[in-house]
């Protein structure tokens, strides 16, 4: 079982477009956020590791540096020979545009780096930083920007102290696409509060405003976290396994084909990781999905070849990889 037999998947999207496998490097480029300097909140989200990934405690290596230690990795274990910068950690378009341009352009001097992915919040995305990753893309780069949505429920934002609302991404996705930038955006699965109802709902809201790819991601515990302390409490009881894939194989099945997936589920390092302990094996998840989504075809080729009408209920549609 493959998994891009059923899912259009970043990987396999790639390839058609270029031919040969392309990935992405991963870069802290040294940003903060506004949600944690003061300037909308402090602390981040309450699911954010104010320990790991704090800022003074943070030592970016050099841009190039970082896109080398990665391509040694991949081309070890993929032979890719060409990549994307993607720009991760923390709020990547948080800064002035001159600076921003700088980081940029130091990543796009590597002869093998073809393209962007800018990870970031809705409401850091002003006209000028769209306008400056529309005149990359303009140069023929591959460029995506990542909006940190999260959920489309301003009463679960607030509540994971998220400093924004979905007003906020629904101005920048529009600004967005009617300058043609491609936008992936995250929303995270087991939020506080939040079932597979909300889950379908914040989707939809996504879908129907337009977006060129997925990233889904179960919350997961980790240490130096208000939610540690929430969860610690008895007051947040993270996803099942079983929950998480069910409704991740759901959110498939309502995603039109041409829509990308650049990830289905997420990770945290075992140094940092509380709860759930599934959230370490992301392969096992991955797995799961794959084989949910291959029963579903069989099924649906078992009533075609009995001469059946396959009437599935919406949740048991297929999806098919575009490519």
């Amino acid at each position: 079982m493959i998994l891009s037999q059923y899912v259009n998947t970043f990987g396999q999207a790639m390839l058609a477009r270029y031919g040969e496998r392309v990935h992405k490097v991963a870069i802290d480029a040294g940003f903060t956020c506004p949600n944690r300097d003061g300037t909308i909140g402090r602390g981040g989200c309450t699911f954010c590791n104010n320990v790991s990934f704090s800022p003074n405690g943070r030592q970016p290596n050099f841009i190039a540096d970082q896109i080398e230690s990665g391509r040694q990795v991949l081309r070890k274990r993929t032979g890719a020979k060409k990549y994307i910068a993607y720009f991760q950690a923390y709020t990547n378009t948080y800064a002035d545009v001159c600076e921003l341009t700088r980081l940029y352009d130091e990543a796009l001097k590597e002869p093998d780096v073809i393209g962007l992915d800018v990870g970031t919040r809705p409401d850091c995305v002003p006209d000028k930083v769209l306008d400056l990753l529309v005149s990359y893309q303009d140069k023929g780069y591959e460029v995506w920007l990542e909006l940190g949505l999260q959920s489309a429920f301003d009463e679960t934002l607030d509540r994971v102290n998220r400093g924004h609302g979905f007003a906020e991404y629904e101005e920048a996705i529009s600004k967005a696409r009617s300058r043609g930038l491609k936008v992936c955006t995250h929303l995270i699965l087991g939020l506080p509060g939040e079932t597979r109802e909300h889950h379908i709902t914040s989707h939809q809201r996504v879908l129907e405003l337009g977006v060129d790819g997925l990233k889904f991601h179960p919350l997961h515990v980790v240490k130096g976290t208000q939610l540690a302390n929430e969860w610690r409490r008895g007051e947040y009881q993270p996803i099942s396994m079983a929950e998480y894939v069910s409704d991740v194989v759901e959110l498939i099945n309502r995603t039109p084909d041409d829509v990308i997936f650049h990830r289905l589920t997420g990770t945290a390092s075992s140094d940092v990781l509380l709860a759930p302990a599934w959230c370490s094996k992301k392969w096992q998840v991955l797995n799961s999905i794959t084989a949910a989504l291959a029963k579903q075809a069989r099924r649906a080729n078992m009533k075609e070849m009995s001469g059946d009408t396959p009437r599935f209920p919406e949740s048991e549609a297929l999806v098919f990889s575009a490519v």
